[in-house]
């Protein structure tokens, strides 16, 4: 097998069992490895330190994904750890919910690979080349494991570029899934569209959270920002809020909210939901002295990057800011960033700052984080990515 040399000093991370290797830390690589190949690394001295997929055009030249050097990365290994994944999930799907994440890339030791369960379909996306190499033995592996309808390819994120890979969209298996696929999650049923949706077509890493903030809405008026399909507004409404206004730049998204509401007889006359720049909406209702009793803002990723982590706090800073000022007195906010790049601690610090410049005190009441199908190695905190604060406004 293909030997990965570290420099001297560089195996820390390593043995401690973090993922990523970076290219500066390599000291030489003995054999020639094609991109997606499966390494050995060592340290300068020669011990082994693990076993991880190769890139030579990432800046993470190795993906490792299994330290003990007795258990060689073959298919029988892609199939254990798929199972452990799916093993670990089966608690989550019930009469309720069939909907979630089944493999989440590196927090499941199978770096690249993120794979969502929607009803009897899945949504792939693979990430890295190492996990491209390996596609078919995967398709295999899930249906096995699964027994979906079909399997569709999702890998269209800009992720890819930096594997030197192009995007790869469409059916990959089985049945083609239909425009808008019903799911359900806690009860609520939804219509997902997995081909021309968002990211694999839904998230379900706000499921949690959705309930929690939930249960303060009867009799609220509120407002949902970056509603998408209406996670957050369905559950409010469900929950006997008095009026959810929904807010999102994406037509698609405000159709098929509309649909959503519809398709589980919530009462549509107190559902608005609006297409607009959320930033220029925020602003219009302001100018309009409209207020409301609870705000969420779920932005996308405003800091995809530590080098963007700056411009994002002022993203973050101005949106809550502005947040703040439609509140009643007392008013909640539900704020959110998946920014894998802003920790909750700078988090809270940006929300400080929004409070101070719109001349507010907060109370944090509450704060949220990602699901347990979304889970965190504690080897690898980047994949801690999505925080939120429940914030009372004075």
């Amino acid at each position: 097998m293909v030997e990965v040399i570290l420099k001297k000093g560089k195996e820390k991370a390593a043995i401690q069992r973090h993922p990523w290797v970076f290219s500066g830390a390599v000291e030489k690589i003995k054999g020639s490895p094609e991109d997606g190949d499966v390494i050995r690394l060592v340290a300068f001295d020669k011990e082994f330190l693990g076993y991880g997929f190769f890139n030579s055009r990432s800046r993470i030249a190795v993906r490792l994904m299994e330290w003990n050097e007795e258990r060689q990365i073959d298919d029988t290994w892609f199939e254990s750890r798929v199972a452990q994944a799916v093993s670990a999930r089966r608690s989550l799907l019930n009469d309720q919910t069939d909907t979630c994440r089944i493999v989440f890339s590196e927090a499941d030791f199978l770096p690249g690979l993120i794979v969502d369960k929607y009803g009897d379909f899945l949504s792939l996306q693979i990430l890295s080349a190492g996990m491209e190499k390996k596609k078919s033995l995967l398709i295999n592996i899930l249906v096995k494991e699964l027994q979906p309808k079909g399997i569709f390819d999702k890998s269209d994120a800009s992720a890819r570029e930096h594997e030197g890979l192009s995007a790869g969209t469409g059916l990959l298996w089985g049945a083609q899934p239909p425009e808008f696929l019903p799911v359900k999650e806690n009860g609520i049923v939804y219509h997902v569209n997995i081909a021309e949706g968002q990211k694999s077509g839904f998230y379900c890493d706000q499921r949690e959270n959705r309930l929690l903030l939930s249960g303060y809405a009867k009799d609220k008026d509120v407002l949902d920002c970056f509603s998408y399909s209406g996670g957050f507004s369905l559950n409010s409404l469900k929950q006997g809020a008095a009026r959810v206004t929904s807010v999102d730049s994406s037509a698609l998204a405000i159709e098929t909210l509309r649909q959503n509401v519809q398709l589980n007889n919530l009462d549509l006359s107190r559902s608005e939901s609006i297409q607009s720049d959320v930033n220029k909406q925020l602003r219009a209702f302001r100018d309009a002295g409209r207020t409301f009793d609870i705000i969420v803002l779920d932005p996308p990723k405003y800091a995809p990057s530590r080098s963007a982590l700056d411009r994002a706090a002022r993203a973050y800073k101005d949106l809550n800011r502005l947040g703040m000022l439609l509140l009643n007195q007392g008013g909640l906010l539900a704020t959110f960033s998946c920014s894998g790049a802003v920790d909750i601690e700078t988090f809270k610090q940006i929300i400080a700052w929004a409070a101070l410049d719109a001349g507010k005190e907060v109370q944090v009441i509450r704060q949220f984080t990602q699901p347990e199908d979304h889970p965190v190695r504690l080897s690898f905190p980047e994949g801690e990515y999505l925080k939120g604060l429940l914030v009372r406004v004075l």
